[in-house]
């Protein structure tokens, strides 16, 4: 049995990702403390001076959470479907090698990752076409990502180009060969970047607060926003004081991920490395 060398490079490596992993776990950890303590005391704590989960309740039973809860619901899973239509579609014709100018297509998606038109020429746009101060701002706009595009281009190359023939000599349409061979065989791919979609659609602050003037159409990250400036307070319930009720917000803002992402976690990283290499 082969056993890996250890070397002062792997000691220094493991301990810079125990420190990365420490660094990052120190705040979630205290946002969820805090969420659990009923007394107000500011500084770092392991564990709630005073166990409850009255602020969870304070968030839960607030009817004006309800609202903002489900715009971004909305938004994501309409927002990611998007994502993945466009991503796949994209991909799909940039690995046809016999389309006319397929390259110059590839250096123009490209070019757009590393110069853009900016935040005042964005905006001007979207206010002509009308779209300022409705969802489809939020939901249009980060629906077509270059960097997804490409990850999925990578990925549809890694597939054998026979069966692409076979399923041609047989009469299956282009669309075809996407519908029924290109995308059963990409499950994890699309599991990857649907929840980088996901994960971009659920914590959108920005183009809410740039294109959306009507408080009725804002998301639950706008809500929190308020909540923890203080402008918008959930009524307390019980013991939770006014840094409780904003621990739990923050942390009804994370949860929905942190339980999706181990179910997702397999998924995502072969759907982001299968294609990146080359035999």
């Amino acid at each position: 049995m082969m056993t890996k060398k250890l070397t002062a490079f792997n000691i220094l490596l493991t301990l810079f990702f125990l420190l990365i992993c420490f660094v990052t776990i120190i705040p979630l950890w205290k946002v969820f403390v805090d969420s659990l303590d009923l007394r107000t005391a500011y500084g770092m704590k392991l564990w709630p001076e005073k166990f409850g989960f009255d602020g969870y309740v304070s968030v839960f039973t607030n009817p004006t959470l309800y609202h903002p809860f489900l715009i971004s619901v909305i938004t994501t899973a309409a927002g990611t479907l998007l994502g993945l239509i466009l991503s796949t579609l994209g991909a799909y014709v940039l690995i046809q090698s016999g389309m006319p100018g397929r390259s110059l297509l590839s250096g123009v998606l490209l070019f757009t990752m590393i110069f853009n038109g900016g935040m005042i020429p964005t905006y001007l746009v979207i206010n002509k076409l009308g779209l300022t101060n409705t969802l489809w701002s939020v939901i249009l706009l980060p629906g077509l990502n270059v960097f997804n595009i490409v990850l999925m281009r990578n990925f549809f190359d890694s597939i054998p180009k026979s069966l692409f023939e076979s399923a041609s000599i047989d009469g299956c349409s282009p669309f075809g060969i996407f519908l029924r061979i290109v995308l059963p065989l990409s499950k994890a791919a699309l599991a990857a970047i649907g929840l980088m979609f996901a994960v971009s659609y659920w914590n959108d602050y920005t183009n809410y607060k740039l294109y959306i003037v009507n408080s009725d159409l804002y998301n639950f990250q706008m809500k929190l926003r308020s909540i923890i400036l203080g402008s918008d307070m959930p009524t307390a319930v019980g013991s939770a004081t006014e840094n409780t009720v904003k621990n739990a917000a923050t942390m009804v803002a994370i949860i929905p991920f942190m339980i999706l992402y181990p179910f997702c976690q397999k998924y995502f990283i072969k759907g982001v490395n299968i294609g990146a290499v080359k035999e």
